[in-house]
């Protein structure tokens, strides 16, 4: 006995077979890629992770590297900061200095980020034309400095 379908059942068919396959890769997919905080990836490692679940910052592995002018290494001025940050290039070209906020949820999921110091990050939240937020990483707390400070510096990238 032979089957014949109809063109119309036989391409409805074909189109519920292939919205099902899709929605089963696209689901899959999504949730392999979908980073952990703590887990390496895009250049860094992630350390927030919004409500969505989808979005969030990564920071670099290692401090900036460099200093700025009179300063030791490994301290940049805000300005130099700001520099260091942006011309950071792990895989990506997007780093960029974080501002106070994104440097507060870097300093409560320190943990997550290996090897961040027990002294003060910039951000790149201006205080006003002389100052610029930053953070002590060794006590949490927030501050106004001078622009001309020495203060380390990582650079963080969104996803």
């Amino acid at each position: 006995m032979k089957i014949i379908a109809k063109a119309p059942f036989t391409r409805f068919l074909i189109i519920f077979l292939l919205t099902s396959l899709s929605a089963v890769s696209t689901t899959a997919l999504s949730s392999a890629a979908t980073p952990q905080i703590g887990e390496s990836y895009g250049g860094g490692v992630v350390f927030y992770i919004d409500g969505t679940g989808q979005h969030g910052i990564i920071v670099a592995k290692t401090d900036m590297p460099g200093h700025s002018y009179q300063k030791e290494e490994g301290f940049f001025n805000w300005y130099g900061a700001k520099d260091a940050a942006t011309a950071f290039v792990e895989g990506f070209s997007d780093w960029f200095l974080p501002n106070r906020e994104q440097l507060h949820k870097l300093y409560i999921n320190r943990s997550a980020a290996a090897g961040m110091a027990a002294t003060v990050y910039w951000s790149s939240s201006e205080g006003d034309a002389d100052s610029a937020w930053a953070e002590n990483f060794a006590s949490g707390e927030q501050l106004v400095g001078s622009k001309m400070n020495g203060s380390r510096v990582r650079a963080v990238r969104l996803f």
